[in-house]
């Protein structure tokens, strides 16, 4: 009788054991910008992302460039023209800068345009990724470690959301 006890609460603290390891969740993490910037693709995206504001700055450069000499030219001339000849070039002057500006921002948008587009499958095929080794590896939970990254990547664990809205009244 005393063995049988004895046995039946080993049994009895197995199954408690178990039971208690199984809910605990397996979390894992990883640095996911790391990951991304290992990437064939990501190194290809931002070699043509390069490339193109290259040729932007070089295209701004040559601009910046005509201005300054149409400037200097209208500097120099002034005393030789007109109030009314000085006052057109001074306005086509201001008109350039500001054709300059706008430039620049349309090259920017075009720049972050071109980003998402290069660099946005990059990070979906990397958090697949994640998301499949974690699985195989049974993760319930994979955190980024990326300094300042959002924060969850996978959450396969048990959602207490249901519980905390019933508990609520919601």
């Amino acid at each position: 009788m005393k063995q049988f006890t004895k046995v039946l609460a080993a049994i009895a603290l197995i199954v408690g054991m178990s039971s208690a390891m199984q809910a605990q969740s397996k979390v894992a993490h990883i640095n996911s910008q790391s990951l991304v910037e290992a990437m064939p693709a990501y190194k290809n995206g931002m070699s043509e992302l390069e490339k193109l504001q290259k040729s932007y700055d070089t295209e701004i450069s040559a601009m910046g460039s005509e201005l300054q000499k149409t400037y200097e030219r209208y500097n120099r001339e002034a005393e030789t023209q007109t109030d009314e000849e000085n006052g057109r070039r001074a306005q086509e002057v201001q008109e350039t800068r500001t054709n300059i500006s706008k430039y620049q921002q349309s090259a920017l948008q075009t720049l972050q345009t071109k980003e998402q587009e290069l660099l946005k499958p990059v990070y979906e095929k990397a958090r697949l990724a994640i998301q499949k080794v974690a699985r195989a590896k049974g993760f319930d939970y994979v955190l980024d470690s990326t300094t300042g990254a959002a924060g969850v990547i996978m959450a396969d664990g048990y959602d207490l959301m249901q519980d905390v809205k019933t508990s609520l009244g919601i």
